[in-house]
């Protein structure tokens, strides 16, 4: 064990906390403005993956539930006033609705950390405040959405209006509760659509405690709604629903092509899938080994893993393999796994039980496909889903751990040695959803970030988001795009005005 002095912890030493749970106010779901049971009367448990013990007991929402969010969606957007105000009152809304955000940031940020097993600090600093500006972002656009004047080619005077597309049904990913919720329900409130919010079974606490936030700053009720339950029940119900207009989903591609197969039997509802990636990291060998080492750990370590753009395929030149895959290790030794209370600590428990045996189960395919294990690759002996971080080299293209998406703290290091070799290889996956470039060459930068295949590239950086940025996937990483005007427009729809003009002078 290294000296704690210098703040430097041996991965295999557990760092415990012992912070205070907070309250769980919010158990019900919220329907049209208020906190209701399921009308079965059901709940699931909600289970904390630090300790494996039950935090709360969650309403279960189901089909019959969905329906009266439907409804009261519907009824909301046809005959209230949310889609009809002008858009700066939407926009001084959900102004309010972001500082509460802000003003809630802890108990949020906590939260999140007892429900997915995130960091407390991190949520602090980056989750909560970035939902917080996402809400604001998307408010500042409310009062700037417009159609166009056309010119046309007869008689004709005629204009385009951008209208709201409707009710919409978000269904949310486990591993960023807070930032995901924003991203989805910020854009689509800005546009003057009504939504149905279906968080992910494992962390509903805190989109409950947001949906009392947004009616403590004035949504309108009915806006806002949602159901906590199971994907294969409530989440089935918002895609194959008739009178949901549009569905937003971000998850694993095997659900994302469920979702469409039940938009397209109901109404043809349009679908904007966000899904699974297996993102190639790729080091050549002009770059600051010990820079991009870290880089590449973070990439595949941060949120444990637990990120569709996780850096999960490290392609590494050959003239810096050797040094590269040392480097790799020593750093990786530095990284302190433990209770995300902790302020220390770098990596949580895996969400949940499930998960955590799914990604145990990818290590020891690993192993027994041949690939080598640099380092980690085992569980903790404790309470809680915690797993040590996991580097495997010497891996080839064909290996499971290098073809599937793990969604944990497992990183495959593969070895090339021409730019024309790594493009083709970082390309030959079912995914296309980001790809990181590490190279001091501009030409070498710009002839890689053309030539992948993948909605968002980083050069010289990784996990470069930004409100901004529009983000998503090519091929089986899904399409449409969260994050700048492009995520606005996705809940838009253009009405074409056309008026004959008689007698003009000018034609």
């Amino acid at each position: 064990m290294q000296n704690r002095t210098n703040m430097t912890v041996h991965a295999n030493e557990f760092m415990e906390s012992h912070a205070k749970i907070p309250e769980i106010k919010f158990i019900k779901l919220f329907i049209n403005g208020e906190f209701v049971d399921a009308l079965s009367g059901k709940r699931f448990e909600s289970i904390d993956p630090r300790t494996e013990e039950v935090i709360a007991n969650i309403a279960e929402g189901d089909k019959e539930d969905i329906d009266l969010a439907v409804k009261a969606a519907r009824e909301a957007f046809d005959l209230g006033p949310w889609p009809r105000l002008p858009g700066r009152e939407r926009r001084r809304i959900m102004l309010k609705f972001a500082d509460l955000i802000d003003e809630n940031l802890e108990e949020l940020a906590a939260l999140d950390t007892i429900d997915a097993g995130k960091l407390y600090n991190m949520n602090k600093i980056l989750d909560i405040p970035g939902a917080a500006e996402t809400i604001r972002y998307f408010a500042g656009a409310a009062d700037k959405i417009h159609g166009e004047t056309l010119k046309m080619s007869r008689e004709l005077q005629a204009y385009t209006l951008s209208e709201p597309v409707g009710v919409v049904g978000h269904i949310i990913p486990w591993n960023f509760p807070s930032t995901m919720f924003a991203m989805k329900v910020g854009p689509s409130l800005a546009a003057g659509c009504t939504v149905v919010v279906k968080p992910a079974e494992q962390t509903p606490l805190s989109a409950l405690f947001y949906a009392h936030l947004a009616k403590r700053a004035g949504i309108p009720n009915g806006v806002l709604n949602v159901v906590t339950g199971y994907g294969h029940t409530a989440g089935a119900a918002i895609t194959s629903h008739m009178d949901i207009d549009m569905v937003s989903f971000t998850g694993s591609t095997e659900v994302g092509r469920l979702v469409m197969q039940a938009a397209a039997s109901s109404n043809l509802k349009p679908v904007s899938l966000e899904l699974g990636g297996k993102s190639p990291f790729i080091v050549f060998d002009d770059v600051d080994v010990d820079k991009v080492a870290d880089l590449a750990l973070q990439g595949i370590l941060f949120n444990k893993g637990e990120i569709c753009v996780a850096g999960s395929r490290v392609f590494v030149q050959q003239g810096i393999y050797d040094k590269f895959i040392i480097k790799l290790a020593e750093k990786a030794k530095t990284w302190v796994v433990g209770d995300p209370f902790h302020p220390n600590v770098r990596q949580g428990p895996q969400v949940d039980k499930k998960q955590y045996e799914k990604i145990l189960s990818y290590i020891d395919i690993g192993k027994k496909e041949g690939a080598t294990l640099l380092y980690g690759g085992k569980p903790y002996d404790r309470k809680g889903y915690y797993i040590e971080p996991t580097i495997f080299v010497n891996v080839t293209d064909d290996m499971t751990i290098a073809k599937e998406e793990i969604f944990g703290p497992v990183m495959s290091v593969l070895k090339f040695k021409s730019v024309e070799e790594v493009i083709k290889r970082a390309n030959g996956t079912k995914y296309g959803l980001a790809a990181g470039i590490m190279t001091d060459n501009l030409n070498t930068a710009n002839t890689v970030s053309r030539s992948i295949r993948a909605g968002v590239v980083w050069i010289n950086c990784y996990f470069a988001f930004d409100n901004d940025l529009p983000y998503g996937g090519y091929k089986m990483s899904g399409f449409g795009r969260d994050c700048g005007l492009e995520s606005l427009h996705k809940y838009l729809q253009v009405k074409s005005v056309a008026t004959p003009i008689y007698n003009s002078p000018w034609l």
